[in-house]
């Protein structure tokens, strides 16, 4: 069970409660949620994006899509798209591609959360590698990281379509 250094001294640094979970070597949200045996809402995936000139952390269940008008809406932005991870790699040297976790600030990337995280009592997010996550208490997470929060995650209906 192994997750990023700079995570963990962060983390231990303002005295924060949290659980490593390891897990077998795994990619997608899915395949995490169920290795982890969690619901994909209480996983937490980390979605870069392009927003006009600047790359921006979301954060959202690991279920859910972005809706991208309603994201550009919340960013004051007039484009936004996935950023490539070619283009955003070389922000976070210390994680495998697409391991990082929702500490924007750790990286001076502004993080956007749903507001449906709000909710939660707990998240659960990948820690800079294909083998753990971290468990903590959302409080902890907004009260280290003061996201933005917003509603752009996709409806149901949406998600059908």
């Amino acid at each position: 069970m192994t997750i990023l250094p700079k995570l963990k001294e962060f983390l231990d640094s303002h005295h924060v409660r949290y659980e490593v979970l390891g897990h077998e070597e795994a990619y997608t949200a899915p395949e995490i949620a169920h290795a982890l045996h969690v619901s994909g809402k209480m996983l937490a995936k980390v979605v870069i994006v392009k927003a006009d000139e600047r790359f921006v952390m979301t954060v959202l269940p690991s279920h859910w899509r972005i809706d991208f008008d309603r994201l550009k809406e919340a960013l004051g932005a007039r484009h936004v798209r996935l950023a490539a991870e070619d283009e955003f790699k070389g922000l976070f040297p210390d994680c495998e591609i697409g391991t990082m976790p929702p500490f924007g600030n750790l990286y001076n990337i502004p993080v956007y959360v749903d507001r449906s995280h709000t909710e939660d009592e707990e998240i659960v997010f990948q820690a800079g590698t294909h083998f753990g996550a971290v468990k903590l208490r959302y409080q902890d997470f907004d009260r280290l990281v003061h996201p933005t929060v917003a509603e752009f995650h996709c409806s149901s209906a949406k998600i059908a379509s």
